[in-house]
C-alpha cells in the first residue's frame, strides 16, 4: 500500500486540522522551527504509520493538505529546529507534540520525566490528537443580553468542579460520576434550580496534566488549572468529546441556567525549564512564552507556575480568541479568566489596552458574553483589581477579605464592610462601572471553604506533602474557641451562626454573588486551604451529610434577592433623593456620624427606591443588640439567627421590609 502524502495547498483559513470535502488541511504556527511534520497513527492511535512534513510555509505558518482523510484521524506533530535554551529555543524532534488547536485527544495526559529529557522519544507517552468534523453553525445560539437564566446578566453564580461535585452524589449513576454528563442528571439540575442559580461556573475543562511533583507523592491535580492546550476537553470529564459540553449547555439553557467556563490563558502544563515539551514549547518556545528582556533563555514567571504565556503577541492572541469563539459555539454563556492580569500584560506591565483585551472587546460576540477576570498574578504590579475595562466583572478579593475581617472581629472594619455591602464604589465608580463589576465571594475553590472559616484559625495542608508550606497563611479566619472538629454544642452553635451571617452578607450585598459548590450545605476541607492536589473521597462533596436547613436558607436568600431588585441594582448608593436611596444607621435608629464608623460592631443600611423600603442589619457582637426600626410597620424577611422583634441577635445578619 502506498504511503499517504501531504500535498501543497493555499494557506488555510483556520489553524490546526480542518476537515474539508476532499481531505484535511493542516496549519501550524512555528516562527523559528525549520520543518513541521504531521505524524499519522493507526485507527487505534497506537502505532505511528507515517511522518509527513508539511510542504508549504507562508510566513510563520507551515501548512499542507492530506487528501482523502477525514474525521477520526489520529495524529501528532514533530518540529525540527535548534535546541538552544540560552536563546529560548527548545526544539526536539524526538518529542511528539499536541496540536494546540486539537479539539480532541484520545487519552489523558500523564506526567513522565521523559517528557522533559532532550532526545527522549515520547510517542508512547503523548496522547494523540483526534480530528473532529466541521462544527458548522453554533450548536446553541447565545441568549440575548439582559434575559433571565442563561442570558448575559448573571444573578447568582455557582462555582463547581465537575468531578468533586458528582463523585459522591447518591442519585448520579456510578458510570457517569466525575463527568459532564453527570451534571445533566435530574437530581443535579433540580438542586441548582432549588438554589436559584442563574449560572454555573465550571472549573477548567481543558485537558490538563499533573504537576510533576504530585505523582511521586501519590497525589493528582483535582482542579485542572494546568492545561496543555485550550481546545480539547479532558477525556476524563468528557469521554464523548465536545458533544458532552454542547449537551450540557443545551440542557442547562432549557433549565434557565447559563454555563461559564473557567479559562487558564496564563500558563500551560509545560512548566519551567525542567518541565515537559509536549505542545507550545516544542512548537516555538521563544514566541509563545515570555522571556526576560536581558536573558532570552530565562522564562518570566508572573504566574507562579514556572512561565507565562506571551499574550501580547499575535500567535497567542489568535489562539486565545479562536478558543473563546470555539467554546461560545458550543454554548458557553461566558468565561472566567484565571490569573487574568496576564491577559493584560505586555513588556512594560499591565494595561487595560493590551492586545488580547482589545481583541475581545471589539469582537461582536465575545464583547456581549459574560467576562470575569481574576484580577491578579504574582508578577510586578500584579494586583489590578478595578482596572479591567467594561464589560468585565472582577473577582473582588477586597470584598472577600473585608467581609471576613468584619465578622472575625477585627477593629475598624465597619466602614470597609459598608463599602463592600454597597457595591465597592471605591474600586469601580471612577471608570463608570457599576456594582455588577464586582464579583462578590467569601470563599472560592482556592482557599478555605465557607464552613472552615469559622472552624480553623490556621491552615492544615499536611495532606499536600509540602510540610504545610503551601497555601495562603493569612486567611482572616477564626475557630470559635477550638481548632478543627468539635462536639461542643456551644461551639457548633456559634459556628452555625457565623456561617449563616456570612451567607446573608453575601446575598444582601450589591454586586454579583458567587458561591462555591457545597458551601450551601457546610462542606469542609478539614482545614486544607489549598486542596488542588486532593482528588479523593475525603475532599469530594459529601452529599450524604449535607445540611438541608442550610440549603433551604441559601435558597431563600437567593429568592429574596430576585424578588427585591433594590438588593441588586447596578448603581451605587448616593444618599440623595427624597427619600434618600441609602441611609446608614446605628441600631438605635440614629445616623452614623463619620467619627463613629471605626468603633461599630453593628450597623444598618436603610434602602429606598421604586416604592419600596428595606433595612439590612448586621451585628457581629457576641450579644444581642436592641434595634429601633425607622417609622412605620416592618416585616422581617430573613434573619440569619432567630430573635425577637426589635432586636439584632448576636452574630447575625437580617433584612426587613416596610409594609
Amino acid at each position: 500500500m502506498r504511503a499517504p502524502a501531504i500535498a501543497p495547498c493555499p494557506l488555510p483559513a483556520g489553524m490546526g486540522a480542518t476537515v474539508t470535502e476532499d481531505g484535511i488541511a493542516f496549519a501550524v504556527f512555528s516562527r523559528h522551527g525549520e520543518r513541521v511534520s504531521v505524524c499519522l497513527f493507526d485507527a487505534g492511535g497506537e502505532h505511528e504509520v507515517a511522518r509527513l512534513p508539511l510542504p508549504c510555509r507562508s510566513g510563520d505558518i507551515h501548512h499542507g493538505f492530506l487528501p482523502g482523510a477525514g474525521a477520526g484521524l489520529h495524529y501528532g506533530l514533530r518540529v525540527e529546529g535548534p535546541f538552544q535554551p540560552d536563546r529560548g529555543h527548545r526544539f526536539d524532534l524526538s518529542k511528539l507534540l499536541i496540536d494546540p488547536y486539537a479539539t480532541r485527544i484520545d487519552r489523558p495526559f500523564r506526567w513522565d520525566p521523559r517528557l522533559a529529557q532532550f532526545g527522549e522519544d515520547t510517542a508512547d507517552l503523548a496522547p494523540r490528537c483526534v480530528v473532529e468534523g466541521r462544527l458548522g453553525a453554533p450548536l446553541l445560539p447565545p441568549a440575548p443580553a439582559g434575559t433571565e437564566g442563561a442570558g448575559e446578566n448573571p444573578a447568582f453564580i455557582y462555582e463547581l468542579a465537575v468531578k468533586s461535585f458528582t463523585m459522591r452524589h447518591p442519585e448520579v449513576p456510578e458510570r457517569l460520576r466525575g463527568t459532564l454528563a453527570a451534571l445533566t442528571e435530574p437530581a443535579i439540575v433540580a438542586h441548582l434550580q432549588r438554589l436559584g442559580v442563574s449560572h454555573v461556573e465550571l472549573l477548567p475543562l481543558a485537558a490538563w496534566m499533573d504537576e510533576r511533583h504530585l505523582p511521586p507523592l501519590g497525589l493528582a491535580n483535582a482542579w485542572g488549572y494546568n492545561p496543555v492546550n485550550f481546545f480539547a476537553l479532558d477525556p476524563r470529564l468528557a469521554p464523548g468529546g465536545r458533544a458532552d459540553l454542547a449537551k450540557l449547555c443545551k440542557a442547562y439553557a432549557e433549565a434557565g441556567i447559563g454555563v461559564i467556563l473557567d479559562m487558564v490563558f496564563n500558563h500551560t502544563a509545560e512548566s519551567d525549564e525542567f518541565g515537559a515539551t509536549i505542545c507550545l514549547r516544542g512548537l516555538d518556545n521563544a514566541v509563545y512564552y515570555r522571556h526576560a528582556a536581558d536573558d532570552p533563555g530565562r522564562l518570566v514567571n508572573d504566574t507562579g507556575c514556572g512561565h507565562t504565556l506571551a499574550l501580547d503577541r499575535a500567535p497567542a492572541v489568535r489562539m486565545a480568541m479562536d478558543a473563546l469563539r470555539y467554546w461560545r459555539r458550543l454554548g458557553a454563556a461566558g468565561f472566567r479568566f484565571d490569573l487574568g492580569t496576564v491577559m493584560g500584560r505586555n513588556e512594560q506591565g499591565f494595561t487595560p489596552d493590551a492586545p488580547l483585551l482589545c481583541a475581545m472587546l471589539q469582537d461582536p460576540d465575545l464583547s456581549q458574553a459574560i467576562l470575569i477576570a481574576e484580577p491578579w498574578d504574582v508578577g510586578p504590579g500584579g494586583y489590578q483589581l478595578g482596572r479591567f475595562p467594561a464589560p468585565f466583572a472582577e473577582w473582588n478579593g477586597r470584598y472577600r477579605d473585608d467581609v471576613r475581617r468584619f465578622w472575625r472581629g477585627d477593629g475598624g472594619m465597619a466602614g470597609a464592610l459598608a463599602t463592600r455591602l454597597a457595591g465597592s464604589s471605591d474600586l469601580f465608580a471612577a471608570d463608570h462601572r457599576g456594582p455588577r463589576a464586582s464579583l462578590n465571594y467569601i470563599a472560592a475553590h482556592d482557599g478555605f471553604p465557607l464552613a472552615d472559616l469559622a472552624c480553623f484559625a490556621a491552615k492544615h495542608n499536611e495532606a499536600n506533602g509540602e510540610d504545610n508550606r503551601d497555601g495562603e497563611n493569612d486567611n482572616h479566619s477564626w475557630n470559635n474557641g477550638t481548632e478543627g472538629l468539635s462536639d461542643d454544642p456551644d461551639i457548633l452553635a456559634a459556628r452555625a451562626r457565623d456561617i449563616r451571617a456570612l451567607l446573608a452578607t453575601l446575598f444582601l450585598s450589591r454586586g454579583i454573588p458567587m458561591l462555591t459548590a457545597g458551601d450551601e450545605f457546610g462542606r469542609t476541607q478539614h482545614g486544607n486551604n489549598n486542596a488542588y492536589a486532593q482528588d479523593n473521597a475525603a475532599f469530594w462533596l459529601d452529599w450524604e451529610h449535607a445540611d438541608e436547613k442550610l440549603i433551604a436558607f441559601v435558597a431563600e436568600l437567593a429568592r429574596l434577592r430576585r424578588e427585591h431588585p433594590l438588593l441588586s441594582l447596578d448603581n451605587f448608593l448616593t444618599g440623595a433623593g427624597d427619600p434618600p436611596d441609602a441611609v446608614w444607621l446605628k441600631p438605635d435608629g440614629s445616623r452614623i456620624e463619620d467619627a463613629e464608623w471605626s468603633g461599630l460592631d453593628a450597623l444598618c443600611l436603610h434602602l429606598s427606591g421604586d416604592g419600596e423600603s428595606l433595612l439590612i442589619a448586621l451585628n457581629r457582637a457576641r450579644e444581642t443588640v436592641p434595634l429601633r426600626l425607622p417609622g412605620g410597620r416592618w416585616e422581617r424577611l430573613i434573619p440569619s439567627t432567630e430573635g425577637a422583634d426589635g432586636e439584632m441577635p448576636a452574630r447575625s445578619a437580617g433584612i426587613w421590609r416596610k409594609v
